[in-house]
C-alpha cells in the first residue's frame, strides 16, 4: 500500500500528520516583532519613571498597572469592531500602525501619556484578532490546534527575548528615548511584514469573497490610525474630570466598573447589530455552556497573571534595587533580567507542545483546566524562592542574580502550561459569530490581573502580607481549586477541551 493510499484509508492519521496551515508562518513573525515593541517598552517604562523621571516607587507602579491595564481591556472594543464592521485583517493593521506612532512619540518626555495612549488603542486593534486569526485557519477539533499556538506562543517570546536585549540595553545604557524608538522600528517591521506575507493567509480575515484589501480599506485604515491621535487627547481632557472619581473608587469598585463596562458591550453590541439589520442565529444552551467556561477559567487566569506581571513592576525593581549585576567589570542593565522568561518559552515551548500533542491523542489527555491549575502551581513555586531572595536582600544585602534566574524559569514552566492553551481553548470553546469579543473578554481577565499586579504592592501595605508570600497563597490556592473544580467545567465545556 503506497503513503498516500495509507492516507486514504485512514483519514483520521492523514489530518493528525498534516503541517500547520502556511498563515502560521506569517502569525508567527508578525506577532515576534509586534511583542518586540511591546516587550520593549514594557522592559524600560517603570525604571524610566523612577530612574530618569524620578517618579515615587507607587507612583510609577500606579501608571504601570493603569497602562498594562488597559492594554488588555482595550481588546474588548477592538474584538468588536472587528467582529462587526472592520474584520481582523483591517483590525490587525490599524493596531500596528497606531501602535508604532505610540513608541515614536515615546521618544519625546512630553508625549508621554499621548504614547501611553496610542499604545493601548492599538494594542486594542491587534491583540485579540491576531489569536483569533490564526483559530480560523483550523478546523473544529483539528488536532494540530494546540501545537500551532504554541508556535504562536514562541514567536511573542522570541519578540520578547530580544526586545530587554536590544531595547532595553539601549534605553538604560545609550539613552531611554532610543530604546522606546527600537521599539517603534520593531512594530514597523511587524505591519510590513504582515503586508508583504498577506497572501499566505488566502481569504482568512477578510469578508467572504474577499482576497486582498481594495483602496477603500486602506482609506479605512490610514483614516482610523491617524484618528487615535485626537482621540487620545479628548480622552486625556475627560480624564481631568473623569480620573479623580476613578481614584477615589475602591479596588472592588473598579473591578465591578470593569465587568460593567464589559457588560455593556455585549448587550450594545447586539442592540446595534439588530438596528442595522445584522443580527447573529441565536445562542444554543450548549453554546452558552461553553462561553461560562470560559468565564470561569477566566476567573482563575487573573490569579496567574497578577503574580507573573509583577515582572515590568516589582520584579524589575528587584532586579534594579535588590540584585548585585555586576559580571566580569560589567552591570547587567536590569531589564536584560526580563529576557530569562521568553528565552526559556523559545527553548521549551516545542517539547512542550509535543508532550501537549502526544497527551490529547492518549486515553489519559488532562483536560484544560487542569493544565491551566498546574500553570498555577507552578507560578506559586516560583514566588516561594523570590519570598525568600526579598527576605535575604532586605537582611543582607543585594542577592546573586541565580535567584531571579530560577524564579523566571519557573514562571516560565507555569506560563506553558497556561497561557498557549488558555487561548487556543477559547478559540475552541467560542462561538465563531462572537469569537472575537469572546477573545477580548478573556484579555479583560489579563486586563484586571495587570492592574492588581501593580498596585498589589500598595494595597498590601499595612497589612500582615509580604507581597511575595501573599502570591505564594494566591498562586497555589487558585490552582488547587481549580483542580478540584475540573470535573464540572469539563462538563461545560461539552467536549471541545
Amino acid at each position: 500500500m503506497t503513503a498516500s493510499n495509507a492516507g486514504a484509508a485512514n483519514p483520521q492519521r492523514a489530518v493528525e500528520n498534516e503541517r500547520q496551515p502556511p498563515g502560521v508562518t506569517l502569525i508567527f513573525l508578525t506577532e515576534m516583532w509586534e511583542r518586540f515593541s511591546y516587550y520593549g517598552m514594557r522592559a524600560l517604562l517603570v525604571l524610566y519613571l523612577v530612574n530618569s523621571l524620578n517618579f515615587e516607587r507607587a507612583n510609577a507602579l500606579q501608571i504601570y498597572a493603569t497602562y498594562t491595564g488597559l492594554v488588555y481591556l482595550s481588546p474588548l472594543v477592538g474584538g468588536y469592531l472587528a467582529d462587526r464592521y472592520l474584520g481582523r485583517r483591517k483590525a490587525i493593521l490599524i493596531g500596528g500602525i497606531t501602535m508604532a506612532l505610540g513608541h515614536f512619540a515615546m521618544a519625546f518626555p512630553a508625549l508621554l501619556h499621548l504614547a501611553l495612549g496610542l499604545l493601548v488603542c492599538g494594542n486594542g486593534f491587534f491583540k485579540p484578532n491576531m489569536a483569533t486569526l490564526l483559530g480560523s485557519l483550523y478546523r473544529d477539533n483539528d488536532p494540530r490546534r494546540d501545537g500551532g499556538f504554541t508556535i504562536y506562543y514562541m514567536g511573542v517570546n522570541l519578540g520578547a527575548f530580544l526586545a530587554p536585549l536590544v531595547a532595553g540595553t539601549i534605553g538604560e545604557k545609550v539613552g531611554w528615548h532610543y530604546g522606546f524608538a527600537c521599539a517603534g522600528v520593531g512594530m514597523c517591521f511587524g505591519v510590513a511584514q504582515f503586508l508583504y506575507s498577506q497572501d499566505k493567509l488566502g481569504g482568512a480575515g477578510l469578508p467572504e469573497g474577499k482576497a486582498r484589501l481594495d483602496g477603500a480599506d486602506w482609506t479605512h485604515i490610514v483614516a482610523i490610525s491617524l484618528g487615535m491621535i485626537p482621540l487620545v487627547y479628548a480622552v486625556m481632557a475627560a480624564w481631568g474630570t473623569l480620573g479623580p472619581l476613578w481614584n477615589g473608587l475602591p479596588v472592588a469598585g473598579k473591578i465591578v466598573a470593569g465587568f460593567v463596562v464589559a457588560a455593556a458591550l455585549w448587550f450594545g453590541s447586539d442592540y446595534f447589530a439588530r438596528r442595522e439589520g445584522k443580527t447573529h442565529e441565536a445562542l444554543t444552551h450548549d453554546e452558552w455552556h461553553r462561553i461560562f467556561a470560559i468565564l470561569v477559567m477566566g476567573v482563575f487566569v487573573v490569579f496567574f497573571w497578577m503574580g507573573f506581571e509583577q515582572a515590568g513592576g516589582t520584579m524589575n525593581l528587584f532586579a534594579d534595587k535588590q540584585t548585585d549585576r555586576h559580571m566580569f567589570g560589567w552591570e547587567i542593565p536590569a531589564s536584560v533580567f526580563q529576557a530569562i522568561n521568553p528565552l526559556g518559552i523559545i527553548l521549551l515551548g516545542l517539547p512542550i507542545a509535543a508532550i501537549w500533542t502526544r497527551n490529547g491523542r492518549s486515553r489519559f489527555a488532562l483536560p484544560t483546566p487542569a493544565k491551566l491549575a498546574i500553570g498555577l502551581i507552578f507560578l506559586g513555586l516560583g514566588f516561594i524562592l523570590l519570598a525568600i531572595a526579598q527576605t535575604r536582600a532586605e537582611s543582607l544585602g543585594p542577592v546573586g542574580p541565580l535567584w531571579l534566574v530560577f524564579v523566571y524559569l519557573l514562571h516560565t514552566i507555569g506560563e506553558l502550561c497556561l497561557s498557549p492553551v488558555g487561548l487556543s481553548m477559547v478559540t475552541k470553546l467560542a462561538p465563531l459569530r462572537v469569537a472575537g469579543l469572546m477573545m477580548a473578554i478573556w484579555y479583560l481577565a489579563n486586563a484586571l490581573a495587570n492592574y492588581l499586579a501593580g498596585i498589589l504592592e500598595a494595597l498590601l501595605q499595612g497589612t500582615s502580607f509580604p507581597l511575595y508570600w501573599f502570591l505564594v497563597g494566591s498562586s497555589l490556592g487558585a490552582g488547587v481549586v481549580l483542580l478540584l473544580i475540573t470535573p464540572l467545567i469539563r462538563k461545560l465545556m461539552h467536549g471541545r477541551g
